[in-house]
């Protein structure tokens, strides 16, 4: 029996190489389309297709060379702090447009295409979340992803279409741009100093382990098609305890410095999400104790 052809667009970055060794695990080829800086071998790919997703023909050629039985979306500009705006309604937008533009050319579509949007739609409404809370972007980045959203229903008629969005999650290997790494490898690097926002505030922090996973069964479960689907732990926990976390399993302190350019205005004190949605379709999600994802962070 041939195996199920899975492209990930954005195959080289983080979550992409998780979500690939698990995917080649369960039995998939797993193809990568990567930008031209990352063509090259990358673990767990049967291939790696270099191209531009904002570039029409780019996307169409890679496509039709892969002929897809599903797709995972990845490929995004994902730190909502990146300087150039234009390229994040590029990436986000444009580049999402076009990908699925060609995959309906296909002389059979995917069975499925699973899109990654972000729990940024929602703004700073605080609180528990569900997939029906109000979509008010407060930023660049959560309106490029409502934006991708509103493209997916152009496409819902002709494309088997799931729609994740996934609160914050983190892992080995995700870069330190992001809090959490930021937090680890100044602990590794035995930082006596370290400059934070608001260590005060509460959030939904996932494991990317339990993210691919989540992945995976959702592009392989047909009554998923169609779906809108948070991906969340389901509970909050405030910076200052990932912060005491970190430092107790690594038995190293910092001077903790509050930056004011890293504090946000208008900053929501608590925002979680409600995964009931998701683990009606798929089953129970598989949840990783954050001080587990954090000793694995430090371990790596």
């Amino acid at each position: 029996m041939a195996r199920s052809k899975t492209l990930i667009t954005g195959g080289g970055g983080f979550t992409g190489r998780h979500l690939a060794a698990l995917l080649a695990a369960r039995g998939h080829e797993v193809h990568a389309l990567v930008h031209a800086s990352e063509a090259g071998p990358i673990p767990y790919f049967d291939a790696v297709h270099a191209g531009n997703l904002v570039d029409r023909a780019s996307v169409e050629q890679i496509v039709q060379a892969v002929q897809p039985d599903h797709v995972v979306h990845l490929a995004a500009i994902s730190f909502v702090a990146h300087g150039d705006v234009s390229e994040i309604y590029a990436a986000n937008v444009v580049g999402t447009r076009l990908l699925l533009g060609a995959l309906a050319q296909l002389p059979v579509p995917p069975r499925s295409i699973l899109v990654a949007s972000s729990a940024n739609i929602h703004g700073n409404q605080g609180g528990c979340l569900t997939e029906d809370s109000a979509i008010a972007p407060a930023n660049d980045y959560g309106v490029s992803k409502a934006a991708t959203e509103m493209v997916c229903r152009l496409f819902a008629d002709r494309l088997p279409i799931i729609v994740v969005r996934p609160f914050n999650y983190t892992g080995l290997g995700q870069s330190a741009h992001f809090l959490i790494p930021k937090i680890v490898d100044h602990v590794r690097r035995r930082a006596e100093r370290i400059e934070l926002g608001n260590i005060d505030v509460a959030r939904d922090f996932s494991d990317v382990r339990m993210v691919v996973d989540a992945y995976a069964r959702l592009i392989e479960a047909p009554t998923a098609v169609g779906g809108i689907f948070q991906l969340c732990s389901g509970k909050a926990v405030t910076l200052g305890e990932v912060l005491e976390m970190v430092q107790s399993l690594a038995g190293h302190r910092m001077d903790v410095a509050i930056n004011p350019d890293f504090v946000r205005a208008n900053e929501v004190a608590t925002l979680y999400g409600d995964p009931a949605r998701i683990e009606a379709a798929i089953g129970p999600l598989a949840h990783v104790p954050l001080v587990d994802t954090l000793r694995w962070m430090l371990d790596g």
